[in-house]
């Protein structure tokens, strides 16, 4: 099997479940108990909260509160923020973000979408015409998901609040974490990540939020998580997170050197029939438009031989919609956007993979083209 969906999941990290072992063996303790155990499992989780929260943001300005996953990041962030007035994302975001805005419409509240440049980033002119004294959030993607586009959080973060001060700012970073160069800047409210992502496990997340700020929970009972998220806490899930993010985030600059020469190793040997759809983004994310090919044919197709690829998000695999509304809104036509394909990285996937899911590619592609003749 060549494994090239890494931003729908990674491989859990082996060194990460590893250390985290103890944590589902034998301490196994519910955190909130009162005796010793109990106690000796919270100054753990105290200790994952802080590690994880000094990589990528200051201390003293933000906290972090442990989730399943990024969309429960995503939803609480966008339902405790967007309580009045409009509220502003872009067309180019994650379905966490973007059925979240349906919802805060059937709520009520004006929603507004800022358009995409071709590579599947925010046209920020766009974005930051949308909002005016009355915003109360504006939600951007920190990488786009289908495209690999980069958007400069930080910087647009810094400019809605030049025109309103009082709007708060989400960033959804799942595909960002960990991955690229970055430290939450002054000017962001709330940023979204998930676990598995990087190495970590499935149903274990984290909203990185400015202090201070309130958050309205969805799951009230035993007050974990400072009354932020009742519900016992995945100790082992939170660990394997902790040692999974020192892992990748002390490695991040040799990492993604490496994708980058791995993106462009595959790139380079692909046929003429494969057009990228954003060059500069981020180096784990290749995505392609396969000319006058059905990309969930080719998918099927290239499966049958080992090779295992994306068509965009994932967790919109169960929409009816043929075509992306993503890689619609980048300007794409109709018959473009059917030919979309998606290949991901990881520090797993080697040069000798890369070259033989170009080969797959461009033979399958090649016999489909053929076949339509």
């Amino acid at each position: 099997m060549i494994y090239f969906d890494n931003a729908a999941t990674t491989k859990p990290n082996e060194r990460a479940l590893s250390k985290a072992q103890d944590f589902l063996s034998s301490r196994y303790f519910n955190p909130s108990a009162v005796y010793r155990e109990g106690f000796e499992l919270q100054k753990e989780l105290k200790g994952a909260r802080e590690k994880i929260l000094s990589l990528i943001a200051d201390s003293a300005r933000f906290e972090l509160v442990f989730t399943s996953c990024g969309t429960e990041s995503d939803n609480t962030a966008i339902f405790s923020a967007a309580r009045r007035g409009n509220a502003v994302t872009t067309l180019g975001e994650h379905s966490a973000v973007f059925a979240s805005f349906a919802e805060l419409k059937n709520r009520g509240i004006e929603t507004r979408f800022a358009s995409l440049h071709a590579d599947g980033s925010v046209d920020v002119s766009s974005l930051l015409s949308l909002v005016d004294e009355k915003t109360s959030l504006v939600s951007v993607i920190h990488v786009n998901n289908e495209t690999g586009a980069i958007n400069d959080v930080n910087e647009i973060a810094r400019r809605v609040k030049e025109i309103n001060p009082r709007a708060l700012v989400h960033v959804d970073g799942v595909q960002a974490f960990g991955k690229l160069p970055f430290k939450i800047g002054k000017d962001v409210d709330f940023y979204a990540f998930s676990s598995h992502k990087i190495g970590g496990l499935k149903g274990t997340g984290g909203l990185i939020k400015k202090k201070g700020l309130k958050l309205n929970p969805y799951l009230l009972g035993g007050g974990q998580e400072n009354g932020l998220r009742s519900g016992t806490e995945n100790v082992f899930g939170i660990k394997v997170t902790e040692f999974a993010c020192e892992e990748q985030f002390s490695s991040r600059e040799t990492k993604l050197a490496a994708m980058k020469k791995k993106r462009e190793v595959l790139l380079s040997l692909l046929s003429d029939l494969f057009v990228p759809v954003c060059k500069d983004g981020s180096p784990y994310i290749l995505t392609l438009s396969a000319k006058g090919v059905r990309g969930e044919i080719l998918l099927h197709r290239v499966n049958d031989r080992g090779l295992l690829i994306g068509t965009g998000s994932a967790c919109s695999s169960n929409s009816k919609r043929r075509y992306s509304r993503v890689i619609l809104a980048c300007g794409m036509s109709e018959g473009e956007a059917d030919g979309v394909i998606r290949l991901s990285f990881s520090d797993q996937t080697t040069e000798e993979e890369c070259r033989a899911a170009a080969t797959i590619l461009n033979e399958e592609a090649a016999r489909l083209k053929e076949e339509l003749r």
